[in-house]
């Protein structure tokens, strides 16, 4: 009489225990990843520091991400990503943004600052000197992004662009330390330089900080 299999309670209870597992498992865990084609690509010039750039770039690429993989510009610095913490300020047709909130693509054209632009070792923008006389940095990561975004701030006041301190927006803004503080909140120093930063920013405009 032939010999059946050699079957035991152990082998048994392994089987079951593997087929149990397999069928506890999703079924899209057991499907392999779908494979997607290349990224939509698409070509954007960019007028950076004076200087046209034409790009080809994946459509989701942000502007912060363009400056400082691409064109290497690393001044710019990426902080939180999301858009609060204000390293990433750079000047976009004379108006400050957080590029690390704006796509590319969005700026196609247009001119665009970076702290690279501002001034040079030798020959600095008027705002990098006060900051350094008045020491408006520490570990200096956000300086970059505090820089251009005080450029940017004296400019809009410059221009009568009302802020939410003013008690009547239909006046001009003016110079004062609560107006430039209000319109610099957005750019978080963690060292906590602010009074120093102010004092820069006074200086350039001629008032008491």
């Amino acid at each position: 009489m032939p010999k059946g299999p050699d079957i035991t309670r152990r082998g048994v209870l392994a089987s079951g225990v593997a087929s149990a597992a397999s069928a506890a498992i999703p079924v899209a865990a057991q499907t392999p990843p779908a494979v997607f084609g290349k990224p939509a690509m698409m070509p954007v010039t960019l007028k950076v520091n004076g200087t046209p750039h034409t790009l080809e770039l994946d459509t989701r690429t942000t502007l912060l991400d363009t400056l400082r993989e691409h064109l290497k510009l690393t001044g710019t610095k990426k902080g939180c990503d999301h858009g609060q913490c204000g390293a990433c300020t750079v000047i976009v047709e004379g108006k400050r943004i957080n590029s690390c909130l704006s796509l590319a693509l969005q700026h196609d054209g247009d001119s665009i600052t970076t702290i690279e632009g501002l001034g040079t070792p030798d020959k600095l923008h008027p705002m990098q000197q006060a900051f350094i006389k008045h020491d408006g940095y520490q570990c200096g990561y956000c300086t970059p992004g505090q820089i251009c975004s005080a450029v940017a701030v004296l400019e809009e006041i410059r221009a009568g662009v009302p802020s939410h301190v003013q008690a009547d927006i239909e006046t001009s803004p003016q110079f004062t330390n609560m107006e430039m503080r209000e319109r610099m909140s957005g750019n978080i120093c963690r060292c906590g330089a602010y009074s120093n930063i102010a004092e820069a920013m006074a200086e350039i405009v001629g008032v008491q900080a």
